[in-house]
């Protein structure tokens, strides 16, 4: 955390406010493309062996989704649930953070079809990305999924409609979909077909990062560990003295407590206490039987 805030102070200035907005713009423009001109998809997509010959512009127009008007209505509600969750994000994390998460995405996007093209030497075109073979049909899609896995670890008790009917918390969709995701995995594997497993995990490389970096290892640290020892021998010695009292059905190690009495200050919160010296050992009295207890001698 404290990296991201160094890169925030430093960058924080060319943030994109409202990075959504124009994110749900881009289906607009692929509607409107794509009905016109259906084979533009082969000009603009992420051809590498195009991009090595000079159409850089591949490496940012392959983000415009391949959809047509046909698709109206489930465009309009892909986008819409893309917004409202790339929305919750930002008001979570801030305008940069999302940046962040949102492009790192992106370039991971990008590795992946190098990292094939390089290493198996084939070209995967365009907007596909190889993930065809998933039934996702654009890198969107795949960033999509990124931020819904991002948004299921901030908020996993948020319910959606499922068919606008069924109410399901966002946590089991994602469980859902990590198992999908897990599935095709094996297949690949399973299939000795490893080309396919390299663009899943690098284009979800950046949720990965963002959930492990984001866990509490400090139940598990050594420090932790060495605190609730040191707790227990608390715990035990003050058995030993007589200083755990049961408080509201719980065990609870009290500062003080009256050794005739047995009265603690969570009886009364104006009660003093002292230690007598005339006894031998740490025992401790209230005003009450600071003067009048017999002491005690070994």
């Amino acid at each position: 955390m404290r990296f991201l805030n160094i890169l925030e102070k430093k960058f924080g200035r060319y943030t994109i406010q409202n990075l959504m907005k124009y994110v749900i713009a881009l289906y607009a423009v692929g509607i409107a493309i794509y009905t016109v001109n259906p084979s533009a998809y082969m000009h603009l997509g992420l051809d590498v062996n195009m991009v090595l010959k000079g159409q850089i512009w591949r490496l940012f127009t392959f983000l415009i989704p391949y959809n047509t008007f046909r698709d109206i209505f489930y465009v309009i509600l892909k986008a819409y649930i893309f917004y409202m969750i790339g929305n919750q994000l930002e008001n979570a994390w801030g305008s940069f953070r999302l940046n962040l998460y949102f492009f790192s995405a992106v370039i991971f996007n990008i590795i992946a079809a190098f990292i094939v093209y390089f290493i198996f030497d084939i070209n995967i075109l365009g907007s596909f990305l190889g993930f065809n073979i998933l039934a996702l049909s654009t890198p969107l899609d795949i960033i999509y999924s990124s931020l819904f896995f991002a948004f299921a670890a901030l908020y996993p008790n948020t319910q959606f409609l499922l068919y606008f009917i069924i109410p399901v918390k966002v946590k089991y969709l994602a469980w859902i979909s990590g198992a999908f995701y897990i599935y095709n995995i094996y297949q690949f594997i399973d299939a000795k077909f490893y080309l396919g497993t390299i663009p899943i995990l690098v284009s979800l490389a950046n949720f990965l990062i963002f959930f492990f970096a984001t866990r509490n290892y400090r139940r598990v640290s050594p420090r932790e560990f060495e605190r609730r020892a040191k707790f227990r021998r608390q715990m035990k010695e003050g058995m030993r003295y007589g200083n755990v009292t049961e408080f509201r059905g719980k065990n609870v190690i009290t500062r003080h407590k009256c050794a005739v009495c047995g009265k603690t200050e969570l009886d009364d919160d104006d009660l003093e206490f002292r230690f007598c010296s005339k006894c031998d050992g740490n025992y401790e009295y209230c005003m009450v039987h600071l003067f009048t207890h017999e002491h005690v001698k070994r």
